[in-house]
């Protein structure tokens, strides 16, 4: 049998330029299923890093302050932790959440509940350990002036967040760009179920597949305009912050 013949190279240009004007045309006239796509994006990634944030910040200022045994070891494992795939995050809480797991009976495997929990594992050793380093500077700058108050080194660990208040918004924005470009832990406990699972990332590796490259497309430029938004934001933030330091000396 001879094989298929290949398009003339033109055509293949006319194809990817049609792909992206349609793309941008969805994009553009807001359509339904891009926007439900982006608006559970957005909404499991917030939700995961805003219940990361609480438990990341207090145990990043507890070993900043803490000293202990095997503290250094606990510091290299959590700097090991940054670099989880994130396939691995979502086979664990798979096996967690699946009906012979030990959360099985909780029955969120395949809904949205899932996937924050999976983000939520996935960024907490992010904001432990970025916190953690933060906390250790700062400490060392201004940690002898809140313990002659009479302040505990945890809560003098404490104190230090709300001082480095742009630089903690940094790192949860960088936590936050984590898990809405993420794609292995959200595919393997949501399922990409059509109109209740499926997230911006699972959306376009699916289309992809497919072969439906406008959506794909469109997505991937709603997904673009999202992470330049947030480095934009983290630069601001750092700006804000190096200000802040240079009016303080």
């Amino acid at each position: 049998m001879a094989p298929p013949p290949t398009p003339h190279p033109s055509a293949r240009v006319s194809a990817f330029s049609d792909s992206i004007q349609t793309a941008i045309a969805l994009v553009l006239g807001a359509d339904p299923v891009l926007l439900r796509t982006v608006a559970l994006s957005l909404a499991v990634s917030a939700t995961a890093c805003t219940l990361a944030a609480g438990l990341g910040l207090a145990a990043g200022a507890w070993l900043a302050a803490a000293a202990f045994p095997g503290r250094r070891a606990l510091i290299a494992a959590l700097n090991t932790l940054l670099a989880l795939p994130s396939v691995v995050v979502g086979l664990l809480v798979y096996l967690l959440l699946s009906r012979s797991g030990p959360l099985g009976a909780w029955g969120i495997l395949f809904t949205p509940s899932a996937m924050v929990i999976a983000q939520t594992v996935l960024v907490l050793p992010v904001i432990a350990a970025l916190a953690r380093q933060l906390v250790s500077d700062s400490l060392r700058d201004g940690g002898d002036q809140l313990r002659s108050m009479g302040a505990r080194p945890f809560t003098a660990a404490l104190l230090m967040l709300p001082h480095e208040r742009w630089a903690v918004a940094t790192i949860l924005l960088t936590a936050f760009g984590r898990a809405v470009s993420e794609v292995g832990a959200v595919m393997i406990v949501g399922g990409n179920i059509d109109g209740l699972t499926r997230v911006m990332t699972t959306t376009i590796a699916l289309e992809t597949s497919k072969g439906d490259l406008p959506l794909a497309l469109a997505l991937g430029l709603v997904l673009l305009a999202i992470i330049g938004a947030i480095n934009v934001l983290i630069g601001a933030a750092q700006r804000v912050q190096g200000s802040a330091l240079a009016g303080a000396r």
